[in-house]
């Protein structure tokens, strides 16, 4: 059962928690000053202006949660970068192991991501010779056309809408996964919040929807971050492929520096940036489909490198079937196929998903560790996934040293 109160108590504690600053420094705000944050502020300028906005109330800036939330100089932070390396050398072949994205379909219940991370901290640490497994920490959820749009979002299901405590508690999230020795990967939707927690995230993506889009296309460019496009919903790999010619340039745009204030920021390309196959009116992760795909990339002049996602069109969106993909991966992988590098799944501790709408149903009645956004595969079966996804790993490097 999701709890709704130990949700808002942590919230709490972590904001009367929160060190001492150094002299000159804000301190985040107490509960009455936050509650007077939040209220709606006067932003029109003439009656042209602001027609359709019924609220905006101003957010604490980014480097006022990053200083009570800090990693430098701490485990934490040091996971993070030696994740991104080696994905890094996995990315780019220089390492053989395959990276696997795994974990709940969206984040809504902060103890349920804890318990999976330690259950999965184990298994990663098993398969670490095959696998480099990396949590997926997902707090925002495109929506097709409404919907419950992630933790950070509406952070309590209730439609409060209380953004400010979504940001905190994704980073003390992220945090508390990282400290497991787990590393996070996540997507990226908003184009602001990236500022809040990028820090804490080792992989990235960008959805189907958005990878189309200039403004992620120019974000990828400057995170610090491997991050995968998606294939576009009607299974194009060109607009995936175009991001990726894209992301890898310098960009100049506006955005927001940490201390709150708009800014230009000028990035420096991002060469960690690869395809995901996540299938389109068909799948796309059978053999044939790869060598289709890395053609494309061939052609594109790009490595062929590419990551499967085992859910959303590539198993019909029945979350069972993953298992099945994964089998069908892990078969290429023993015949000897080195383009892929690496593998998505939707996991929780229990199968399927709960129906669940913001602001109608009541969120302490949720059952424990199942998803209310897309249905995710089991923990028993998930662990099933990474042996058969590990013994793929082995069966190809004995296939590589049999030649």
């Amino acid at each position: 059962m999701f709890d709704l109160s130990a949700v808002r108590e942590s919230a709490a504690l972590s904001a009367a928690s929160m060190p001492t600053m150094p002299a000159g420094e804000l301190p985040m705000p107490s509960k009455s000053a936050a509650e007077t944050l939040h209220k709606p502020q006067e932003d029109k300028t003439s009656r042209t202006d602001n027609a359709r906005i019924k609220h905006i109330v101003p957010l604490p800036p980014p480097e006022h949660l990053i200083r009570f939330f800090p990693i430098a100089d701490t485990p934490v932070e040091a996971l993070v970068a030696d994740t991104r390396h080696a994905l890094h050398r996995i990315i780019h072949g220089e390492d053989d192991r395959l990276l696997l994205i795994i974990g709940p379909c969206s984040i809504h219940d902060p103890k349920a991501a804890l318990d999976y991370a330690q259950r999965l901290a184990v298994l990663r640490k098993q398969h670490a010779g095959e696998l480099e497994i990396v949590m997926r920490v997902y707090f925002e959820k495109p929506r097709t056309t409404v919907g419950w749009k992630g933790l950070i979002n509406d952070p309590y299901l209730d439609e409060s809408f209380r953004i400010d405590e979504g940001l905190r508690i994704a980073r003390e999230v992220l945090i508390d996964i990282n400290r497991l020795g787990v590393p996070a990967g996540s997507e990226f939707l908003d184009v602001i919040s990236p500022q809040y927690i990028a820090d804490l995230i080792s992989w990235g993506a960008i959805g189907a929807r958005t990878t189309e889009s200039q403004v992620h296309r120019e974000l990828a460019s400057g995170l610090s971050a491997p991050i995968g496009f998606k294939n576009g919903t009607d299974g194009s790999l060109r607009i995936a492929i175009d991001a990726i010619h894209a992301a890898r340039r310098p960009h100049s745009f506006l955005s927001v520096h940490k201390n709150g204030q708009v800014a230009i920021v000028q990035t420096r390309g991002n060469k960690d940036t690869h395809v995901i196959l996540r299938g389109g009116k068909t799948p796309n992760y059978d053999a044939t489909s790869v060598r289709e795909a890395c053609a494309a990339l061939e052609e594109a002049k790009l490595d062929c490198r590419l990551m499967i996602d085992c859910s959303h069109a590539n198993s019909a969106k029945q979350h069972m079937r993953q298992l099945d993909v994964a089998r069908d991966i892990a078969a290429q992988l023993a015949a000897g196929e080195r383009c892929i590098f690496g593998v998505m799944a939707e996991s929780h501790l229990h199968g399927g998903a709960q129906k669940f709408t913001a602001g109608k149903d009541d969120p302490s009645k949720l059952q424990y560790g199942q998803s209310i956004t897309d249905a995710c595969l089991p923990w028993d079966d998930s662990v099933e996934l990474m042996q058969v996804l590990a013994d793929g790993v082995k069966a190809r490097r004995k296939h590589k040293s049999a030649k």
